[in-house]
């Protein structure tokens, strides 16, 4: 980044073809060697989307989701997608994670900002989902019960018992929601997911979908969501990077298999077809080659 104009493709190759781990190693070391951290350089020398992009891969995972939840409740008005999101899809161990992260970098909880900027049933599950202590394993004896459980509290009834369906969503382990799932069919004739769009609405409905979708198959959801990101007028360039950014070490070759499954085409020529210039560039890096 020394003298006349940035070298952004020495940049993009030492950046993106590293792990996130060896990329907080270059930044301790640039500031030992320099005296002044790599981040506040970047930023000095790139603009617009690119920028973006390299300042949320040098920042660590747990930071990074912090901090995206942060903004989605401080910002103006609630950014329910985030919110959604991350609380849906992240590990048990993961959110515990996260919630001791934000406690550090916000000297505040992250629960009750949660809850100061959300209501009802909605408010409810975000906060089991803090609680990040979903039921280990499958409880057998359970299932079936379940699955009635949710039948009755739905379809079954004249309205609808959110709380019942909040509970079993909410604490048990995925393994055994997706044989409650398979239960629930053979009960209902239906989809757990027809169910929550015909009982529920808005962002309750938005999130127990959310949920469901994950415990079937967390880079199904993930294809989805980067399919809507950039499959309508106009990229939605937030959610694109987010999900290129916190899925890149993950199961990125699994989101690339499901959208392949799912639309028929590659993620690879999907993000080449939508994006332009050294953000495109380093977004197929994180996407890695083409299938």
């Amino acid at each position: 980044m020394k003298g006349i104009g940035t070298d952004e493709d020495t940049i993009l190759m030492l950046l993106t073809a590293r792990s996130n781990d060896q990329r907080q190693q270059i930044k301790a070391a640039y500031k030992k060697a320099h005296g002044k951290d790599l981040v506040s350089a970047l930023k000095s020398e790139l603009g617009g989307l690119f920028e973006d992009l390299i300042v949320a891969l040098m920042t660590p995972a747990a930071s990074y989701d912090a901090s995206l939840l942060h903004k989605a409740i401080k910002g103006a008005g609630t950014d329910d997608e985030v919110l959604i999101e991350i609380l849906a899809s992240r590990t048990p161990e993961q959110i515990k994670n996260i919630n001791k992260i934000y406690k550090k970098e916000f000297s505040s909880k992250l629960e009750k900002d949660v809850c100061g900027d959300t209501s009802g049933h909605y408010q409810k599950l975000l906060v089991i989902l803090l609680q990040a202590s979903r039921d280990e394993g499958v409880d057998e004896e359970k299932i079936e019960k379940d699955a009635k459980d949710l039948y009755a509290a739905g379809e079954g009834k004249f309205g609808t018992d959110e709380d019942k369906f909040i509970t079993i969503l909410g604490n048990r382990s995925t393994e055994h929601l997706r044989k409650v799932f398979d239960a629930y069919k053979k009960v209902a004739g239906s989809d757990i997911e027809d169910s929550i769009k015909g009982e529920t609405t808005g962002n309750l409905e938005n999130l127990l979908l959310a949920v469901v979708k994950c415990a079937r198959s967390v880079p199904a959801y993930f294809a989805e969501a980067l399919y809507g990101s950039m499959r309508r007028a106009g990229t939605d360039d937030k959610t694109l990077m987010r999900i290129m950014v916190s899925r890149s070490e993950v199961d990125m070759l699994d989101i690339k298999d499901s959208f392949k499954k799912m639309y028929g085409a590659s993620l690879h020529t999907t993000i080449q077809e939508d994006t332009e210039g050294d953000y495109r560039k380093a977004l197929l890096y994180l996407c890695g080659g083409n299938d």
